[in-house]
């Protein structure tokens, strides 16, 4: 009934509504709509285009310029630190690898904190030229910062610890310190690790994190201490003469001659025990040259006291020894009556045996 119904109207079921071709008039009204909004909205591309060309010309000028000034107060800390090479005290303590060292980290970080910042800085005007609301952005790098910042704490005190310890010129290339946790001579001074090398060759390497003091052995000067022990009978205005004559001697010979920073002293006694004296001698010394003065003075002052007859004591005393005598069995136990199996004590305890079956 449809179909005849359909048939009756004169319509096809299968023919679809065919869409027609565009004409030279649809295309030309397209092309005046786009014309129009492009003429509408040009000059707001135009402003837009020249505010981001204007933030990014700044913020490259105004880098090139924080970092030209950062390189140039750089090379001044270097020439003031240089002005110092001259004097003896200057030469050991600005070291030449340590003084670069220690400006490249610096220099370092400081561009990189400025960089950060300016390009940072214009980044967000850039966005903010767009039109697009930062507030959500700068919510969610908030949240995303103190969440880094929980998860990375110990990275983040390593390079802080490390910026200060640069700063502060802590340390550096060639000091010998004591860390707490390791000591040795410093090969590598980092923003997150230093490297000690150690009194045995190993490298240690420790966290600027981990470090709550630091012993510096190596800047100013250091003192070299000498106990010396001999008996309570000797004669103190002669061992106070035989170690100024080792100390003058010692002061005049090469390489000592430079070590010492200073005469060596005799400071008088530290104790006085039933057996021994102590007297204590010292001197200032080169920093970091302590331990081998030591070991010169020690030597020195053996062989002055050999040459003067006075002897030096120490330790415990020597326990004399028993005298042998000439029975090797002299020692040992006597023979027990128990050890033959027919002696009549042996015979006493053995157990008794009991009688034969009767009843067989």
């Amino acid at each position: 009934m449809f179909l005849s119904v359909l048939s009756a109207a004169g319509t096809d079921p299968d023919d679809t509504p065919t869409p027609k071709p565009p004409t030279f008039e649809d295309a030309q009204e397209s092309a005046g709509n786009a014309a129009s909004w492009v003429e509408q909205n040009w000059s707001t591309w135009l402003g837009i285009g020249l505010r981001i060309v204007l933030i990014v010309t700044i913020a490259v000028v105004l880098r090139i310029l924080v970092r030209r000034a950062i390189t140039k107060l750089i090379d001044r800390m270097n020439r003031t630190a240089n002005a110092v090479d001259g004097t003896a005290l200057g030469g050991l303590l600005v070291n030449a690898e340590r003084r670069r060292q220690r400006s490249q980290a610096i220099g370092s970080v400081l561009r990189s904190v400025a960089s950060f910042v300016i390009l940072g800085t214009a980044a967000l005007m850039v966005l903010a030229a767009f039109e697009i609301n930062l507030a959500p952005l700068l919510a969610s790098a908030g949240v995303a910062g103190v969440a880094i910042g929980f998860g990375a704490r110990n990275l983040v005190t390593d390079f802080l610890s490390g910026v200060f310890m640069i700063l502060e010129d802590q340390y550096g290339v060639g000091d010998t310190i004591d860390a707490g946790v390791a000591s040795g001579e410093v090969i590598e001074v980092g923003l997150r690790v230093t490297k000690l090398r150690g009194d045995n060759g190993e490298i240690w390497y420790v966290r600027n994190g981990e470090v709550k003091r630091i012993g510096n052995l190596s800047q100013g000067w250091s003192t070299a201490g000498v106990d010396v022990m001999v008996r309570p009978d000797e004669d103190l205005d002669k061992v106070k003469a035989t170690l100024a004559e080792v100390g003058e001697a010692m002061a005049k010979d090469e390489p000592w001659n430079e070590r010492l920073w200073g005469p060596v002293e005799v400071l008088g006694l530290d104790s006085v025990l039933l057996d021994s004296m102590v007297i204590r001698v010292s001197a200032k010394t080169m920093p970091g040259q302590s331990l081998g003065v030591e070991r010169e003075l020690r030597w020195r002052v053996k062989r002055a006291f050999d040459e003067a007859g006075i002897r030096i004591v120490g330790g415990l005393p020597l326990q004399p020894e028993e005298p042998s005598s000439g029975d090797p069995t002299a020692a040992m136990a006597p023979p027990s009556a128990y050890a033959s199996t027919t002696s009549p004590q042996s015979l006493a305890t053995a157990p008794i045996t009991p009688p034969p079956n009767l009843s067989k």
